[in-house]
Protein backbone atom coordinates (compact mmCIF):
# COMPACT_ATOMS: atom_id res chain seq x y z
CA UNK A 1 0.00 0.00 0.00
CA UNK A 2 1.60 3.06 -1.10
CA UNK A 3 0.96 6.54 1.02
CA UNK A 4 -1.36 8.92 0.79
CA UNK A 5 -1.09 12.37 -0.55
CA UNK A 6 -0.99 14.13 2.76
CA UNK A 7 2.17 11.60 4.30
CA UNK A 8 3.62 12.02 1.28
CA UNK A 9 3.54 15.54 1.84
CA UNK A 10 4.38 15.94 5.77
CA UNK A 11 7.27 13.27 4.81
CA UNK A 12 8.94 16.06 2.05
CA UNK A 13 8.55 18.86 4.25
CA UNK A 14 9.97 17.39 7.21
CA UNK A 15 13.09 16.00 5.04
CA UNK A 16 13.36 20.06 3.49
CA UNK A 17 13.12 21.05 7.58
CA UNK A 18 15.76 18.69 8.40
CA UNK A 19 18.20 19.65 5.56
CA UNK A 20 17.88 23.32 6.06
CA UNK A 21 18.45 22.73 10.09
CA UNK A 22 21.43 21.13 9.35
CA UNK A 23 22.95 23.15 6.44
CA UNK A 24 22.37 26.21 8.55
CA UNK A 25 24.09 24.99 11.47
CA UNK A 26 27.06 23.73 9.35
CA UNK A 27 27.37 26.50 7.71
CA UNK A 28 27.02 29.12 10.63
CA UNK A 29 29.82 26.64 12.30
CA UNK A 30 32.28 27.43 9.31
CA UNK A 31 31.50 31.26 8.44
CA UNK A 32 31.22 32.10 12.22
CA UNK A 33 34.55 33.38 12.75
CA UNK A 34 34.05 35.95 9.38
CA UNK A 35 32.01 39.06 8.42
CA UNK A 36 28.99 39.55 7.35
CA UNK A 37 30.30 40.39 4.11
CA UNK A 38 32.67 37.38 3.61
CA UNK A 39 29.67 35.09 4.96
CA UNK A 40 27.19 36.36 2.22
CA UNK A 41 30.14 35.95 -0.16
CA UNK A 42 30.66 32.00 0.91
CA UNK A 43 26.96 31.52 0.67
CA UNK A 44 26.60 33.15 -2.89
CA UNK A 45 29.55 30.63 -3.96
CA UNK A 46 28.10 28.09 -2.52
CA UNK A 47 24.49 28.65 -4.18
CA UNK A 48 26.08 28.80 -7.55
CA UNK A 49 28.48 25.82 -7.14
CA UNK A 50 25.00 24.42 -6.25
CA UNK A 51 22.89 25.01 -8.66
CA UNK A 52 25.76 24.32 -11.29
CA UNK A 53 26.13 21.01 -10.23
CA UNK A 54 22.58 20.10 -10.65
CA UNK A 55 22.32 21.32 -14.13
CA UNK A 56 25.21 20.09 -15.48
CA UNK A 57 25.82 16.68 -13.61
CA UNK A 58 22.28 15.53 -12.32
CA UNK A 59 21.48 12.15 -14.40
CA UNK A 60 18.05 11.00 -13.34
CA UNK A 61 18.10 7.21 -14.79
CA UNK A 62 15.34 5.83 -16.30
CA UNK A 63 13.18 9.14 -16.61
CA UNK A 64 12.29 11.48 -19.96
CA UNK A 65 13.98 14.90 -20.52
CA UNK A 66 10.93 16.93 -19.34
CA UNK A 67 10.72 15.04 -15.91
CA UNK A 68 14.85 15.91 -16.00
CA UNK A 69 14.54 19.65 -16.21
CA UNK A 70 11.42 19.98 -13.84
CA UNK A 71 13.55 18.51 -11.48
CA UNK A 72 16.47 20.21 -12.46
CA UNK A 73 14.39 23.50 -11.88
CA UNK A 74 13.11 22.20 -8.77
CA UNK A 75 16.07 21.58 -6.92
CA UNK A 76 17.88 24.48 -8.14
CA UNK A 77 15.13 26.83 -6.84
CA UNK A 78 15.29 25.08 -4.04
CA UNK A 79 19.05 25.41 -3.04
CA UNK A 80 18.75 29.51 -3.90
CA UNK A 81 15.65 29.41 -1.47
CA UNK A 82 17.42 27.36 1.35
CA UNK A 83 20.51 29.15 1.08
CA UNK A 84 19.12 32.77 0.36
CA UNK A 85 17.04 32.24 3.77
CA UNK A 86 20.09 32.16 5.79
CA UNK A 87 21.26 35.01 7.96
CA UNK A 88 24.59 36.45 9.26
CA UNK A 89 24.74 35.73 13.21
CA UNK A 90 27.58 36.11 15.42
CA UNK A 91 25.87 34.10 18.16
Amino acid sequence: MSPDKNELQAINTAWQIAIQEILRMVIRDMYHGSSEEAFKTHIKRIEEAAVDSIRTDLRLRGTDEWTEVLVKERASNFVTTLLTSFTYDRA
